[in-house]
């Protein structure tokens, strides 16, 4: 009896040696990092960095044409209409692709949640005749959103706080 169970004292340890041989072997394969993953999220990263930048860069044109006069279709440089600002501004900053209107642009720019937004997301107001105004979000003061646009016909472009709910946000940080 003490013969058969040597034999079973080490075909256990035997059997735990496999077991944890195995697991260890699985554990590193799942934690290894894919040459090619690491390549491909390397990629992503900086062409999300080039992406923030590019949004930065038309933040900054757009806020170096407040003063500028409102005039309905122009698209800059000394004069612009809602669009008009966000198409120059983004067009100046890399987007080559960006449309001209404010309901193309809503359909150009990735819909996100209003709590996602960043500074140099895009606000899309809309009524029953689908969206008529567009601006770029700056930021937020004392707990109200702040908007950089060219409003209307006698206004000049600046940054207003928000003056209605019937407006969604959109995004190029996607873009690339």
């Amino acid at each position: 009896m003490s013969l058969l169970s040597s034999a079973l004292r080490a075909s256990s340890r035997t059997a735990v040696r496999v077991a944890a041989a195995g697991a260890l072997a699985v554990g590193i394969l799942a934690t290894a990092p894919a040459t090619t993953g690491s390549a491909d999220a390397a990629t992503a990263h900086r062409a999300s960095a080039r992406t923030a930048h590019r949004i930065s860069t038309a933040v900054a044109v757009a806020d170096h044409q407040k003063g500028d006069p409102y005039r309905y279709g122009a698209a800059g440089p000394n004069a612009f209409d809602c669009s008009g600002l966000m198409y120059y501004s983004f067009r100046r900053a890399g987007f080559s692709h960006m449309p001209r209107t404010s309901s193309e642009q809503s359909h150009y720019a990735t819909h996100i949640k209003k709590r996602n937004m960043r500074r140099g997301d895009l606000m899309f107001f809309y009524d029953g005749g689908g969206v008529y105004h567009v601006g770029v979000y700056v930021g937020s003061s004392h707990g109200h959103r702040l908007v950089l646009h060219a409003p209307h016909t006698g206004s000049r472009v600046h940054v207003e706080r928000l003056w209605t709910n019937q407006w969604f946000a959109g995004t190029l940080r996607y873009r690339r």
